[in-house]
């Protein structure tokens, strides 16, 4: 949760310096994929796959693209969740994209994270191809922040290929 919160400051204090630039003047929407270690600060560790679909440019919410996605691991858990993300660039191929979601969680045979509604917080750094696909490490924290009686979070470090959609299915 910490790394989380270390991003949110950075992307605030870019925001509060004018640091925060377009990705590219009109990013397309992209389906990302990922995989990697769901609980891996803890005992309940298992995969993780994950499928987003990250909203182009056109669609932005002032700063922030919108993303719904899923999550599932190899214990059975799944998570259905939306969310808004910010694309700072750090130089013209580095993407830092700190996030945050909100969704449904169900544990399977994996870890009680304590309520069915769970809060997602993140950061991505992502390197933007030439055809603006984009392979990055993401580090997420899912919470439930108190909601229930039981609040012990999980967190998630995951590789991801942000495909853009117009290369899947034209424009």
């Amino acid at each position: 949760m910490r790394g989380a919160h270390v991003a949110a400051v950075i992307a605030g204090i870019l925001l509060a310096h004018g640091g925060v630039q377009r990705a590219q003047a009109e990013e397309p929407a992209f389906l990302a994929l990922s995989g990697g270690v769901y609980d891996a600060l803890d005992d309940d560790t298992a995969g993780e796959f994950r499928a987003e679909y990250r909203f182009a440019e056109a669609d932005k919410l002032w700063l922030f693209t919108p993303f719904l996605g899923v999550m599932v691991t190899t214990d059975k858990a799944a998570y259905a969740y939306a969310g808004l993300g910010l694309d700072i660039l750090l130089t013209e191929r580095l993407i830092l994209t700190p996030s945050l979601a909100l969704g449904a969680y169900h544990d399977g045979d994996g870890k009680n994270l304590g309520h069915t509604l769970e809060f997602r917080t993140g950061v991505e750094l992502a390197y933007r191809f030439a055809d603006r696909s984009r392979l990055g490490l993401g580090l997420h924290h899912i919470s439930n922040a108190g909601l229930g009686n039981h609040n012990s979070g999980a967190e998630s470090a995951v590789l991801t290929y942000a495909i853009p959609t117009d290369a899947i299915f034209g424009r």
